[in-house]
């Protein structure tokens, strides 16, 4: 892909992004014009790496050394050469954007200094976990399982928790109302706001990892149930099962208390920066919240998704409650209440 003008750049990645996610597309409008093309890039770099990651056609060995490569580019200034080749016939929007990652690179370095420095610690952090599990589950048998909660934890680090801290920087970077004393209550609840979204991507989307080799519901909690990682999704021990679920369920809610914690400390005046992380927030309450209700959750044959209706009155109604601590704890609360 030859190399496109500064404006010609901004476009394509305002053209690519709702390509490949339509909400965060959507939310990052809300940002202050200074921080939503930096975040847009920061979010490309890192879809880049996820698609290496959820790629069925790399090998383990392959897929670490793509993270690497990605990972090293980043910071070199180099061009992730065999990361394009891999993706040259890409299919998906995911695909083609990993076949254009010197693009998103260049976007990237044409960022001024302090935000490149804000970004690029994080995505190679998630690169380096990304690669260190692609090569254990290459080392696994047909379905790869963490062990315990504390690999769980590690796994929904690397590829969330980073970025919740490189969001964090950008925020406190362009904010001047975070201080020293509210920059360090965010840091201290950035990966949990990280682990409370993947834990409810988790939860909902067990049959889908499932059906791709992973269970990232661990053995040990299984254990504690009397249920095995590949006995999840069978009828004959659902009620064994459901019982994991609403574990996983009540550790994401933990997590998502705190992401609300995070919401709340970010300054009042900052609309556009509250805005766009609670509509994250509500959105994955509601998702979760649904998934701990649905008693199809583990059908392998079906998908549990919130409608359009639901992700209309969640915008409309954050846009209502955001400048208000109190009004957005009492949504939030309505959201995670059972029937709610």
């Amino acid at each position: 892909m030859e190399e496109l003008s500064p404006e010609a750049e901004r476009a394509w990645v305002a053209e690519t992004l709702p390509k490949v996610s339509r909400t965060f597309a959507l939310c990052i409008r809300l940002l202050p014009p200074a921080l939503e093309h930096p975040v847009a890039v920061a979010y490309l770099l890192c879809r880049i790496a996820d698609t290496v990651e959820d790629s069925v056609a790399l090998s383990a060995e392959n897929k670490a050394a793509l993270l690497t490569e990605f990972r090293d580019a980043l910071g070199r200034g180099t061009s992730p050469a065999r990361v394009i080749v891999a993706f040259t016939d890409g299919t998906t929007e995911d695909e083609r954007l990993t076949r254009d990652a010197d693009q998103a690179l260049r976007a990237f370095r044409r960022l001024p200094l302090e935000i490149r420095d804000r970004i690029r610690p994080h995505v190679e952090e998630m690169c380096d976990g990304m690669a260190e599990f692609a090569l254990a589950r290459g080392a696994a048998g047909d379905l790869f399982t963490l062990p315990d909660l504390a690999a769980l934890d590690r796994y929904c680090y690397f590829v969330a928790g980073t970025v919740g801290h490189l969001l964090t920087e950008l925020f406190a970077l362009h904010a001047s109302g975070i201080d020293a004393e509210r920059r360090a209550h965010l840091d201290a609840l950035a990966t949990s706001f990280g682990l409370g979204l993947q834990l409810t991507n988790i939860v909902k989307d067990v049959t889908v990892d499932r059906d791709r080799g992973w269970s990232f519901v661990p053995m040990e909690l299984c254990r504690q149930f009397g249920v095995t990682p590949e006995a999840l999704c069978r009828p004959e021990q659902r009620a064994q099962a459901m019982e994991v679920m609403r574990v996983l369920s009540a550790r994401a809610r933990t997590h998502l208390d705190d992401a609300l914690e995070y919401c709340t400390t970010l300054p009042r005046r900052e609309l556009g920066i509250r805005m766009f992380c609670l509509i994250a927030l509500f959105l994955a309450i509601r998702t979760l919240r649904l998934a701990e209700r649905d008693p199809r959750l583990l059908d392998r044959d079906h998908r549990l998704k919130i409608s359009r209706g639901e992700v209309k009155r969640t915008l409309v109604t954050t846009a209502v409650v955001a400048p208000s601590n109190t009004l957005v704890r009492a949504y939030y609360g309505a959201l995670a209440r059972a029937g709610a």
